[in-house]
């Protein structure tokens, strides 16, 4: 099977099961027909039982889906809603201070490091509710 070309992927870094598919019948003894999407259909619906895998439904693999806001050219405008972290990165020559950034409609562990002075001059508003203290900051209240 090297170098086949399955499910639209080529090489040693294709997938080795795609779906979930429902079952619509069983096909002799050993075989299912499975409901393919269009995007599958240069595949045989009828697959052995040796090529299924059995899916176990998981709450972590749904998806929330939120309403996004695009403007005129379809495209998603990305907005910063906090500053979780500070940090000073030390380069040979200077010191480049950086802040953490949670973005509208993304989760925690997708939080980026960008430019202090970059995200100062585009969204100054972030700044008004924190004290930065060393590397790590304390909100009004909080320590």
């Amino acid at each position: 099977m090297k170098g086949v070309m399955r499910f639209e992927n080529k090489g040693k870094l294709s997938l080795h099961f795609v779906g979930p598919f429902k079952i619509l019948e069983r096909v002799g003894s050993v075989a299912y027909r499975l409901d393919l999407p269009l995007s599958l259909s240069v595949i045989q619906n009828i697959f052995h039982v040796s090529m299924l895998k059995k899916y176990l439904t998981d709450s972590s693999h749904v998806v929330d889906i939120e309403p996004l806001q695009l403007n005129e050219n379809l495209r998603y405008e990305e907005k910063p809603a906090q500053i979780m972290a500070r940090e000073v990165k030390i380069l040979r020559n200077k010191k480049v201070p950086l802040v953490e950034v949670l973005w509208q409609n993304h989760q925690f562990e997708e939080a980026t490091w960008e430019r202090e002075d970059e995200m100062r001059t585009l969204h100054l508003e972030l700044f008004q509710d924190y004290n930065f203290q060393g590397p790590k900051f304390i909100k009004e209240g909080r320590v």
